[in-house]
């Protein structure tokens, strides 16, 4: 299972293969369609096609002479189980954070600076 966790990560961390899952969000797409808003050839993205499609996160099949796409939300799951172990923490609230950063620095005293160095001193 961790190697599956792990390729599963490896594919999730290049931001182009997330924007592809992403559209693919919305419905099954052909390959033409998932490249035309990336600036890169049809080879890149079918790299990052196999590479999805590998981790389980896609599946690819053939219709016609058009190659299609589809998300497999299924092989998130077990990086969704995993990650959901973390959720003993409590989420951090920036906005709360900063406001309790802000009034522990409205309690503290000044701090003393010291005397600045003139150019003839040093």
């Amino acid at each position: 299972m961790s190697s599956e966790l792990d390729t599963v990560f490896a594919a999730l961390a290049d931001p182009t293969r997330r924007a592809i899952l992403t559209m693919l969000l919305e419905d099954d797409m052909a390959v033409t369609d998932v490249a035309d808003p990336f600036e890169m050839s049809l080879a890149a993205i079918s790299k990052h096609l196999t590479i999805l499609s590998r981790a389980g996160l896609i599946a690819q099949e053939k219709r016609g002479r058009v190659k299609w796409c589809k998300l497999q939300p299924d092989a998130m799951r077990a990086a969704s189980v995993w990650m959901q172990g973390f959720g003993q923490f409590e989420p951090v609230h920036l906005d709360a954070f900063e406001r309790f950063l802000a009034s522990e620095l409205d309690d503290q005293p000044p701090v003393a600076q010291a005397p600045a160095v003139q150019n003839s001193e040093i």
